[in-house]
Order: C-alpha cells, then sequence, then structure tokens
C-alpha cells in the first residue's frame, strides 16, 4: 500500500516545480513510510511513498518500461498479477521484478484502456505515456483504494491519494461545494464523484480517465457493473439439497478470496471483532496457514459497545495470536485530529474505534484482513430488513394513499428518542409515506431532509435550487438495471455507503499508521457472484445475511453467527452531555460555524439545549457539525470561510 501524487499539464509542457511535487508526495508521506519516488519532465510529475509489501528490493516506483516511455505510480495491490504476469511473458514482453507494479505497465502497453479489466484487486493509479502525451488515471472496481483529481483554471491536473496532496497546490481554488453540503448532513460523508471542494473530484470505484495532451477533458469512464440480476443457475434453489451446494460453493468461493490475499512478504495478521464478517476471514486464513494467525481486537468498558468476547471465542476456536487492546472510555483525544486523517468532513464516530485497532494491528503487522463487506453483500444491515418490511406495505397501498395517510400520522407521532425502540415509530410512519428511494435515505440519513432545511442558512437553500441528496440514489438507482427492492439497496450501498463511508474510513485510519488492509469480502468475482443470488437467500424472516451463515456454521460458533449485531461505535451522546460538554458548546454555538454564514444560528443552539438536557437524541448531527467545522479549518482558506461557492 502507497501514497501517489503528481501533476499533469493537459495543454503544454510547462516545467513543473520540483519541490511543488516533492511537497504533494510528502503530504501522503504516512501512506509509504518504506520510501520516496520523484519523477519529473516538462509536463508531467509523478510522486509516490512506498509501504514495502511485495518484491521488497526490486518494487521501487514510479516504475518504468525498458523503452522509458511508460511509468507508473500506483497505490494498491494485484492479488492475480501473477497470472496477469504469465500472460503478458507469453505476449512477449519481459519482466525486470517480481513486483505487481511492472503488470500494470506492460498491461496498459499490451491492452491499453482495458487493462484494469485483466486485474483482480484494490488499486488507484496514474500512468503516463510519453509517445501518446497521456495520463491514464484508473481506480479499482469497489473503490477500496481512493483517487482524488482537480483540473486547475490554467490547465495543469492535480492528482493525489488524499485530497491533501492537492490542497499543497497553491493555485488551487477552496471554495465549498453546496452540494457537497447538503449531501454530508444526509450521508454524514461526501459521496462520490463530489468532494467537499467544488474544485476537486473523487474518481468513482470502476472509472478511468484518460486524459490526452492538447484535447479537450473527457469524462471518466466506466469499465465494471455490478448487477443484482438473479441469475438463471441460481433461480432453483429452493430445496434443502439445492441450498447446502450452494453454501458449499459460498465457502469455497470465500476461501478463494482470502488466499489471494495472503500473498505478502511481510507479517500479515486479521482484525477481528467478533462479528460474522471477520470470523468468517479468521476462520478462512486458520484453515490456510501453517501458522497461528495473529489477531488484534478492541474492547470497551461498557457492554452496549463490547463485542471482545465474542472475537474471544472465535480466536480460541482457531489458536489464534489474539491481542486485545481496552478502549479508554474517555477516548476523546482524537476528536480533533480526525479532521486532519479524513481531510473532508466525515460523521462515522467509530472512525475513533478503528483508528485505535489500526494503530494496535500495526505494532505486529503490516498488513491485515479484514471482514468489510459482508453487510452490503449479504444484507446484514438491520435498514435491510426495515426496508423490505415498509416496501412489502408500500407495495399494497398506491402513492396517493399513502402519502397524506403516513405523512400526516407522522407529523402528528410524537419523537420518543427516549422510549423503547418499538415505540419509536415517528421514523417509520414518515418512510412510508414517501417514495422508495427518498424513504431508504430517511432511514440513512443522520439529518432528514427537513431538518436539514431548519438547520442550513435560507441563503445557502436558496443557492441550492431545490437541490436535495436524494438525487445521489436517483442517479445511481437509473443504473441499477431490474432488480428487486432489496437488491435495490444493496446496490446503492455499493454505489454510495461503502466507498463513501467504510471503505474511506478503513483506509485513512490503516494509513494514518501505514498498514494495509485487505478486504476478501470485496473480492469484485465474489461480490458479483453472492450479488446474483436470490434475495431468499440474502434475507429470510428476520434473519439478514442467511445463506453466509447458514455455510459458516460448520466454521463458527453460534453466538457469533447468531447473535444481535452491535455497532462498532463509542459513547459519544454521553461525552456531549459529560466531559465534552463545554467543548461541544463552544464549538456548536460560537463564532466560527455561526460566520460561515452556512447555518441558522438558532437551529445550532436549540440541538445542544435538546441535546444535553436530554430532551433529545442528537449525537450523530452534533459529530457531524464538530467534524465539519474541523474540516473547514483545514481545507479552507480563511477568505473564504464566509461564504459556499
Amino acid at each position: 500500500m502507497c501514497g501517489i501524487a503528481g501533476l499533469f499539464d493537459t495543454q503544454q509542457q510547462r516545467q513543473v516545480e520540483p519541490d511543488l511535487l516533492a511537497q504533494m508526495t510528502r503530504a501522503v508521506a504516512h501512506r509509504g513510510p518504506d520510501g520516496e519516488g520523484l519523477h519529473q519532465e516538462p509536463g508531467v510529475g509523478l510522486g509516490h511513498r512506498r509501504l514495502s509489501i511485495i518484491d521488497l528490493a526490486g518494487g521501487a516506483q514510479p516504475m518504468w518500461n525498458d523503452a522509458q516511455d511508460v511509468g507508473v505510480t500506483y497505490n494498491g495491490e494485484i492479488y492475480n498479477f501473477a497470472q496477469v504476469r504469465e500472460e503478458l511473458i507469453a505476449a512477449g514482453y519481459q519482466f525486470r521484478t517480481r513486483s505487481d507494479t511492472e503488470v500494470i505497465v506492460h498491461g496498459w502497453s499490451h491492452w491499453g484502456e482495458s487493462c484494469v479489466e485483466h486485474f483482480n484487486g484494490m488499486f488507484a493509479f496514474a500512468l503516463y505515456d510519453r509517445r501518446q502525451q497521456s495520463l491514464f488515471l484508473a481506480r479499482d472496481r469497489l473503490g477500496i483504494k481512493p483517487l482524488y483529481y482537480s483540473v486547475l483554471p490554467d490547465g495543469w491536473l492535480l492528482f493525489g491519494s488524499e485530497l491533501k496532496s492537492l490542497l499543497v497546490h497553491p493555485g488551487l481554488e477552496r471554495d465549498l461545494s453546496n452540494e457537497s453540503i447538503e449531501e454530508y448532513f444526509a450521508f454524514g460523508y461526501v459521496p462520490e464523484p463530489r468532494t467537499f471542494l467544488a474544485s476537486t473530484f473523487k474518481l468513482p470505484p470502476a472509472h478511468t480517465l484518460l486524459l490526452r495532451r492538447g484535447q479537450p477533458l473527457p469524462q471518466p469512464r466506466e469499465y465494471w457493473q455490478l448487477s443484482f440480476a438473479v441469475a438463471p443457475c441460481f433461480e432453483s434453489t429452493d430445496n434443502t439439497a439445492a441450498e447446502s451446494a450452494l453454501e458449499e460453493e459460498l465457502i469455497e468461493r470465500l476461501r478463494t478470496a482470502v488466499d489471494r490475499r495472503l500473498v505478502a512478504e511481510v507479517p500479515l495478521g486479521a482484525f477481528l471483532s467478533g462479528g460474522v464478517d471477520s470470523s468468517a476471514v479468521v476462520a478462512m486464513m486458520a484453515g490456510l496457514s501453517e501458522r497461528a494467525v495473529k489477531t488484534c481486537s478492541i474492547a470497551f468498558g461498557e457492554a452496549d459497545y463490547d463485542e471482545s468476547k465474542f472475537a474471544r471465542m472465535v480466536a480460541e476456536r482457531y489458536e489464534t495470536d489474539h491481542r486485545v487492546k481496552q478502549v479508554d472510555p474517555d477516548d476523546f483525544g482524537l476528536v480533533e485530529q480526525l479532521a486532519q486523517v479524513y481531510d473532508e468532513p466525515y460523521a462515522d464516530s467509530s472512525a475513533i474505534p478503528t483508528y485505535r485497532v489500526c494503530e494496535l494491528a500495526r505494532q505486529e503487522v503490516t498488513v491485515a484482513l479484514s471482514g468489510d463487506g459482508g453487510d452490503e453483500g449479504f444484507a446484514g444491515y438491520r435498514r435491510h430488513r426495515w426496508h423490505a418490511w415498509e416496501e412489502s406495505i408500500r407495495g399494497r397501498l398506491p402513492q396517493a394513499l399513502r402519502r397524506p395517510l403516513f405523512g400526516t400520522a407522522g407529523a402528528l407521532y410524537p419523537k420518543m428518542d427516549w422510549a423503547p425502540r418499538f415505540l419509536r415509530a415517528k421514523t417509520t410512519l414518515q418512510a412510508l409515506g414517501r417514495d422508495s428511494l427518498s424513504a431508504y435515505l430517511h432511514s440513512v440519513s443522520i439529518l432528514p431532509s427537513e431538518l436539514r432545511r431548519r438547520l442550513l442558512s435560507p441563503d445557502l437553500q436558496r443557492e441550492l435550487g431545490g437541490y436535495e441528496a436524494v438525487e445521489v440514489f436517483r442517479a445511481h438507482a437509473a443504473k441499477a438495471g431490474r432488480c428487486d427492492p432489496l437488491s435495490l439497496v444493496q446496490y446503492l450501498d455499493f454505489k454510495t455507503y461503502l466507498p463513501g463511508d467504510i471503505l474511506t474510513k478503513v483506509d485513512r485510519a490503516s494509513m494514518a499508521h501505514g498498514l494495509e488492509v485487505r478486504v476478501p469480502l470485496l473480492d469484485h468475482e465474489f461480490v458479483q457472484w453472492s450479488a446474483q443470488l436470490p434475495a431468499s437467500l440474502k434475507l429470510r424472516g428476520r434473519e439478514g445475511k442467511y445463506v453466509l451463515k447458514k455455510a459458516l456454521e460448520p466454521h463458527l460458533p453460534e453466538d457469533v453467527l447468531y447473535r444481535p449485531k452491535m455497532g462498532f461505535g463509542v459513547p459519544l451522546g454521553q461525552w456531549f452531555r459529560g466531559p465534552l460538554a463545554g467543548y461541544l458548546r463552544d464549538a456548536i454555538t460560537g463564532t466560527e460555524l455561526k460566520d460561515t454564514g452556512l447555518f441558522d444560528p438558532a437551529s445550532l443552539r436549540r440541538l445542544v439545549d435538546e441535546h444535553q438536557s436530554g430532551r433529545r437524541e442528537h449525537t450523530a448531527v452534533l459529530w457531524a457539525l464538530l467534524m465539519f467545522r474541523g474540516a473547514v479549518d483545514q481545507l479552507v482558506q480563511p477568505a473564504a470561510t464566509s461564504r459556499a461557492a
């Protein structure tokens, strides 16, 4: 795993400032503590920070072909590089290293833009072709590795693994994106391709961007699309024998995905949370490894957040070399540091324990496998179950009847955050009055649309011109193809929540410690296979991940498989009413947020007052506001903080 950065002159061949390229590259030095490589020539600069994993001696970057006319700076791992290498050797290419980087260089020469279709892995890279005077940017299918870019008014293109690299350039415009603010307070992150800044973009997952000097700037090209259409071979799986065969195939495919990710020349281990997905990965690793698997877990003092006893069950069963770190119940020292780690505003508070478990893992290993992706692939979130139930109601009543009936009931029903869950029906009633996409956004939002309108200032709302975050879902849903309601929201999760929240969280937290994290459940072949399973095998009754859990019954304890799902969170709500109460009030109701002109000051005060008095539960939006404030401080020049673009 590494960090990349660079520049490309899309118009001419102007000189690259050496100090600028070095500064852009060193902004992501934490991603690659083992070495630095820089290349510059008229019109292009390529920078690389290396975390050595494979071919420790020969894998330095930027890497060039023998003719020195194709070079690449690359972040990630291509797991099938040995097979691709053999195919390219058979086609006449000669290799000087054992590195997976070299297959990108020769793959481009052999296949051109379609080279990415031959790679199984996680990657983000920038490839310069001197013959064609072109720069080729590419990102892996699921968005495991990040890639930011911006085209400046003078024609220079900037790129980097993190926004930090782009911010080094003095010519980068720092105005905020209005749409990103609306989206952030809906999702808790800024979905691809937008960023917090109007001038910068994320290259979306499964996309490439080919720029040729002197030609008009193109749009990114999609090279892979996830399909949830049920495969014909799975249409007759409604009997015990067929399901049993399918479960065996699932385990074999999962084992293959894990095995692909065990190639490394450095110490390797796994995160073990005690949940189904990480436990499944560890179980597969134990069967494939000759030595005891190194595992690590985070423990919490509060029972509502602690899964360590379930992790211990798995560790004991597979005799792993297990380490546990108890997180301080008042571990809020990271609150201000997270803005530097994530650059953009990022409102998932589980970033705190994720940062700590990466810190723990790096003490023993350089590579760690995780269980991320299982909930998206097998419908494991509680919201999936609720959405399927709500869709069954929506299917029986027309929108013209549902909107006034449930909309009115939802408006009148009191919001009872303090009450037992079965009495908190307001959100469900409101969701039933909406269309499917708006309802799903309502279920995942940290702040519903009507409350966002109260929070955001009238000036900002005028500039938004009626734009709402649900348009993100509508754009993706238009490309989803024909699929059932459950599969549609899984598809939306793969396009938004997975890359925008889950993978961003793990990438930044791990790379802050120079740790590479690999995700077997997001092997694109495994993902596509599982996507084409019938919805009834993913969600059966109230049981999410049905077929995955059934397949894992011979491998994991029942208490791990069938216990209630727990979140990987921290007691923020208590912090905000206790040790962080004064800090929170000063940060939210002080001058910094007020002076941006983006928020209604009365709403800011109300959120703090209601939460700290115990009348309402506003933890999520208060945390989002804290992270927003930190991002503004870091990203936006002082002169630009008064208004958004």
